[in-house]
């Protein structure tokens, strides 16, 4: 069990309203809105924290005094996290920069960085009592959430497109959740899940919208500032300086954007207790078929005008609406420097 006194709280984004994290709270209870933020106690953490962190398992869990748990006998784990940040040497040459790395996320346990998201969203489905939960996907998180409700015993429905291959599907099925197939959109899928979740009373995951998923993106920021120093040489620096490093970019691929949005409060975390020196600038690439974050972004607008009709060969990126990440991504670039980039899927 957690002390009490490091137990972290929910905090409304939009009236700043505070509470227990021990209930399950979909919307602030004060005003109505659906993003409640995670807050911990930095002061008291930042004196103990680095030191407990070095001595402990290299996996995400080495983090949890930062994750939204009350009691650790409810983490269910597989070993996610601790995946290697690899020196692109090559690319690196063909850029003219000596230190470009990749976090090479294919080795979690389904092979996707979703197994952060699975793992401590199902923790927190356990914490709560949960026993049957609606989950919509375009393919990983489906099969990462499908793996870890098994192991906890939590009876998953796995809405996902009609064009998520057979393959992942029978994955889903074979861990023993109810695969639903939606002829539409993700954003149509999502809508179907909604209204059957709502219709049977059930537990539904709200995506981005749910503080488990966004804080379990936090563990890629931790990993890469413990790992930098020891790639890049940092880790030489005179006394006194920040103890783990911040990259100067941090780039990814996003459809909904909930990596970024994650990984940056991670930093802006570290950089609280004084483990960073600095902020990365954001990266944001959208497959040009379907980039309305891009596409907003460039006309000046708040908030992103979906695309009606996702055609991208990369199915995991095809959320054509991808919500509030939005506007909180075109915030942080606009102020603080970064990039959205479109592709093409070649």
């Amino acid at each position: 069990m957690k002390d009490q006194l490091a137990v972290p709280h929910l905090r409304c984004a939009e009236c700043g309203h505070r509470a227990s994290l021990e209930r399950s709270l979909a919307t602030c209870p004060h005003c109505g809105e659906g993003w409640m933020d995670v807050e911990y106690d930095y002061a008291r953490l930042a004196e103990a924290w680095p030191a407990a962190v070095r001595d402990r398992a290299p996996d995400m869990w080495r983090y949890r005094e930062l994750l939204p748990l009350v009691d650790s006998a409810h983490c269910v784990t597989m070993g996610e996290g601790g995946t290697p940040l690899l020196r692109a040497a090559n690319l690196g040459m063909m850029m003219g920069c000596r230190h470009v790395f990749v976090k090479d996320e294919r080795q979690g346990p389904t092979g996707s960085f979703k197994d952060r998201q699975a793992a401590l969203s199902i923790s927190v489905m356990k914490e709560l009592g949960v026993k049957e939960a609606v989950v919509a996907s375009t393919g990983n998180v489906a099969i990462a959430y499908s793996a870890y409700s098994a192991l906890a015993g939590i009876k998953l429905w796995a809405f996902v497109t009609s064009l998520v291959p057979p393959e992942k599907m029978r994955e889903m099925a074979i861990y023993g959740s109810e695969v639903v197939k939606v002829t539409g959109t993700y954003d149509q899928t999502k809508r179907v899940a909604a209204q059957f979740a709502e219709r049977q009373g059930l537990f539904r995951d709200r995506g981005i919208r749910s503080f488990a998923a966004r804080e379990s993106m936090k563990t890629v920021a931790f990993e890469i500032a413990e790992q930098l120093p020891r790639l890049t040489g940092a880790g030489r620096a005179p006394r006194g300086s920040a103890p783990w490093q911040a990259p100067d970019w941090y780039v990814q691929a996003v459809s909904g954007g909930m990596g970024p949005v994650g990984v940056w409060k991670g930093y802006q975390e570290l950089m609280e207790m004084g483990l960073v020196d600095s902020m990365p600038k954001l990266a944001c690439i959208q497959a040009a078929v379907c980039a309305p974050i891009v596409r907003s972004y460039r006309k000046g607008l708040r908030e992103a005008e979906p695309v009606l009709n996702p055609r991208t060969h990369i199915i995991t990126l095809a959320t054509g609406s991808p919500g509030p990440a939005c506007v909180f991504l075109s915030m942080v670039i606009r102020e603080l420097g970064g990039a959205f980039e479109a592709v093409s899927d070649e």
